[in-house]
């Protein structure tokens, strides 16, 4: 079975299970779990961090029978904390690997320009207090376009990362204004895999040379140097969201 699964990241510490902490697999798990108390784990796409939310992300795991999807889109729903949300069901193969399938995933981070608090948007943004949303869009586009392609990512992962290859292959990097709000920007990043806390040091370095902190160039300058030193900061995860993802022979929701 595969579902899409969205949730508010801030109650948790990261999606996966650890213990002594409250995460979204556990509370997912144990919803699971009074539907159908045989299943064993969870596998997931992804691995998100303490606060960042999900719109679209993917769990498989095995049922002890078959049952109706609604089972998993409205059953186990009447087990999980409101901050959780099954949005929908797939059957898929026993041996169904989530990660195995990933042909590509996407990251939304949102910017929002203001100098004051908005109760309505705290917790799902960074909030900037100066400069000008447009100006910063421009400046951060352009900067973005270096990041396109195959890279050695190194400059733009977490000292927690310990995988021999930083290698990773961004399909592409957008920043743009919202049609919807004056104050708010989308950097989208989708990539066919990502290293720890590169999204978020990603957007960083970009807001970093857009507020004039880094100079323009800094992510070129990066990815040749591999050195972390030369990125900007490492992004809040409050803007982060897990958007959705193209699997090999799933449809997305």
């Amino acid at each position: 079975m595969l579902l899409s699964v969205a949730y508010d990241g801030r109650p948790y510490h990261g999606f996966v299970e650890q213990p002594g902490q409250r995460t979204v697999a556990g509370e997912l798990l144990t919803a699971l779990r009074q539907i159908d108390p045989t299943i064993a784990r969870l596998d997931a796409t992804s691995r998100t961090d303490r606060g960042v939310h999900a719109r679209d992300q993917r769990v498989a795991f095995v049922p002890a029978r078959p049952l109706a999807l609604t089972a998993w889109t409205h059953g186990a729903q009447k087990h999980l904390p409101n901050s959780i949300s099954i949005r929908r069901a797939w059957e898929v193969a026993d041996d169904f690997f989530p990660r195995g399938h990933v042909v590509s995933k996407t990251y939304r981070y949102t910017l929002m320009f203001d100098e004051v608090r908005d109760p309505f948007c705290d917790g799902f943004v960074w909030r900037l207090t100066a400069g000008s949303r447009d100006d910063a869009c421009r400046v951060m586009a352009e900067e973005a376009q270096a990041l396109v392609g195959t890279h050695d990512f190194s400059a733009f992962r977490g000292a927690q990362d310990e995988r021999e290859s930083a290698v990773r292959t961004l399909l592409f990097c957008t920043v743009s204004p919202s049609p919807h709000d004056p104050r708010v920007a989308w950097v989208d990043v989708c990539g066919t895999g990502f290293l720890y806390h590169m999204v978020r040091i990603i957007v960083g370095t970009l807001v970093d040379v857009a507020r004039g902190r880094r100079k323009p160039g800094t992510v070129q300058r990066a990815l040749v140097s591999g050195d972390r030193r030369e990125g900007g900061i490492t992004a809040p995860p409050d803007g982060l969201c897990l958007q959705t993802y193209d699997l090999s022979g799933i449809d997305s929701p």
